[in-house]
């Protein structure tokens, strides 16, 4: 009686189970990779704000040294002045460059999530063929959905990866005020995150049971 009970409550083919786990583990790590996403750029910020602060407060000096001294003088103050800021600045543009690499390294380990999931849809497509007969794993999604999902998230972090990377190169070398609260912004602000990112995300989770329905 207990081996018929089993076998009604696990009717898939065990390849089918294997498949279900694995995009709700995915979904999971999506999850996880986010948040620390966030929390890295969030330090990130930090960081950048204080190169700006810091980069502004040099033009800002240098400028007044320019309109108020000789150049011969000029010139002294300057070799007094810049190697003490350039320390401090190369500290900071380290610690920025450190959450870079950071950033990299979770945004390729997006890249195999979508890989993965893309490797369920082709097992599905030699068991199954035709998508109609395929059952769906969880809810209503097809599997082909998670793919579409994790591909489009994949991208959102990819192009903002790009973005923090030209942040990073030249935030420390702009001498445009102007320019270097943009760069600020930009890290800040993270356009290439689209507003309907979270909304992805959630309904993934929503469809693979981690957020209760």
């Amino acid at each position: 009686m207990e081996a018929k009970t089993l076998g009604i409550v696990t009717p898939r083919k065990p390849v089918l189970s294997v498949s279900a786990r694995k995009i709700k583990d995915n979904a999971a790590d999506w999850h996880n990779l986010i948040l620390k996403w966030e929390t890295l750029n969030d330090a990130g910020f930090t960081t950048a704000n204080n190169i700006a602060n810091l980069k502004i407060s040099l033009l800002n000096k240098d400028k007044i040294e320019l309109e108020n001294s000789s150049p011969a003088a000029s010139n002294e103050n300057e070799e007094k002045m810049y190697p003490e800021y350039n320390k401090e600045l190369e500290t900071l543009c380290e610690e920025l460059r450190a959450t870079l690499e950071a950033l990299t390294k979770i945004q390729v380990k997006m890249e195999k999530l979508s890989s993965t999931t893309k490797g369920i849809c082709e097992l599905e497509n030699y068991h199954y063929g035709e998508e109609s007969k395929r059952p769906p794993l969880f809810h209503t999604w097809p599997t082909t959905h998670f793919y579409e999902v994790s591909q489009k998230l994949s991208d959102m972090y990819r192009k903002e990866l790009l973005l923090k990377r030209t942040v990073v190169e030249e935030l420390a070398h702009t001498v445009d005020h102007d320019l270097i609260l943009s760069y600020l912004s930009m890290w800040l602000h993270q356009p290439y995150l689209e507003s309907d990112s979270q909304l992805h995300l959630e309904s993934m989770l929503l469809e693979t049971g981690h957020r209760a329905l």
